[in-house]
């Protein structure tokens, strides 16, 4: 069965610091081309070591109210 890597490596040390990311819209639509069944790893330190996705692991941060 194949899988979905995503390879990830550090930006910074807060997400001000991040340039780019996607928006949840935008990860629907690039998963919307993979079978629903396919699973999503993590891949860190160049495949190293691994990790995996599950809900609990979502956190909603609202911020500072001047973080807009």
């Amino acid at each position: 069965m194949a899988k979905l890597i995503l390879d990830t490596f550090r930006e910074g040390y807060g997400v001000d610091q991040i340039r780019k990311t996607m928006t949840v819209g935008e990860l629907i639509g690039f998963l919307s081309d993979f079978d629903e069944d396919t699973p999503v790893y993590l891949g860190f330190d160049n495949r190293y070591t691994y990790g995996g996705i599950t809900e609990g692991r979502f956190e909603m941060d609202y911020g500072e109210e001047d973080d807009e």
